[in-house]
């Protein structure tokens, strides 16, 4: 990780476009935002747009803008486009594996051009964006089954940089770990410290959800252990995957019907989002619109940190 941010470093200080690789969770976000940190933009905006979040029918409208009276249920004054708002600083372009060929057709133009138009309008506005782009997928591959666009491949893979997964840098895991540690025993009014089992619990598990799952894992166990000592045993049921939807050790837990089937949805989601590693291709599987995928995991996620705050 020292020599990718040292790379992200270097690249920073130019307006080159970079193409960051790696599965998710692993942090291509933070090497994005420190990239937009150490560059001559890093006072004007850095703004994200998940390409796998937007739904198709409307990503012309938000990454361009759109006139007055561009279609029905359009704003009466307009809108500006994600690309317009960031004039000047750098965009990333998250998912960028999720792009439809017709919205990877514009964005090509743009990156040619620098100029955009907006939907329903013939005035093209000139931008200055630098372009950072993000993917879990494999676009050689892509471009092979006509997935993506060959050109537009070209034009965002200048300067690659791969984020390996956690369990390729096993190093990072305790200083991850303890970085989250205080993060958290801050922002709850806590002192607890992982003991010498649990860390070397951690170092062998294979985090398939990466640094955003180990983060996720040190603030539930915050939360719900019971001492200040963070035993290995603390962190066992959410590692080794226990979705169960009722503990059966449990034999005065109920579950309402509606109950059940949000535990189910939720684990389904999970579950699901976790074997593609992206929202559309998720969605797909579940037979939903990205833009409900990303909604309802929002709400258990939301619903997990309630229910834990309040324990």
């Amino acid at each position: 990780m020292i020599n990718v941010l040292q790379m992200a470093k270097r690249v920073a200080k130019v307006d080159a476009t970079v193409l960051l690789l790696g599965e998710t969770g692993a942090g291509k976000e933070e090497v994005a935002k420190y990239i937009h940190k150490n560059s001559k933009r890093c006072n004007n905006n850095f703004i994200k747009i998940n390409c796998g979040a937007i739904p198709e029918h409307l990503m012309e409208s938000e990454f361009f803008g759109y006139e007055k009276g561009a279609f029905t249920g359009a704003n009466r004054e307009g809108k500006v486009g994600l690309f317009e708002m960031c004039n000047n600083g750098n965009l990333f372009l998250d998912e960028v594996g999720e792009l439809p060929l017709d919205m990877q057709v514009k964005l090509l133009r743009v990156l040619q051009e620098g100029e955009i138009t907006r939907v329903g309008g013939t005035k093209t506005i000139k931008i200055d964006v630098r372009i950072i782009a993000a993917t879990n997928r494999d676009l050689k591959k892509m471009v092979d089954k006509k997935l993506f666009r060959e050109d537009l491949y070209y034009r965002l893979n200048v300067i690659p940089i791969t984020v390996l997964p956690l369990r390729k840098r096993r190093k990072d895991i305790k200083p991850l770990a303890m970085h989250f540690l205080d993060k958290f025993n801050k922002k709850y009014g806590f002192n607890k410290s992982l003991t010498c089992a649990a860390v070397d619990y951690l170092y062998k598990y294979d985090w398939p959800g990466n640094v955003r799952e180990l983060r996720n894992i040190i603030e539930r166990t915050v939360i719900m252990s019971k001492g200040d000592k963070i035993l290995r045993d603390d962190l066992t049921v959410r590692m080794l995957g226990d979705y169960s939807l009722v503990d059966t050790n449990d034999k005065d837990k109920h579950f309402t019907l509606k109950e059940a089937v949000e535990n189910l949805e939720e684990v389904l989601i999970e579950t699901t989002f976790k074997k593609y590693g992206n929202v559309r291709a998720a969605a797909k599987e579940l037979g939903i619109d990205a833009s409900t995928l990303v909604r309802k995991r929002k709400k258990y996620r939301s619903k997990s940190d309630c229910k834990n705050s309040d324990t």
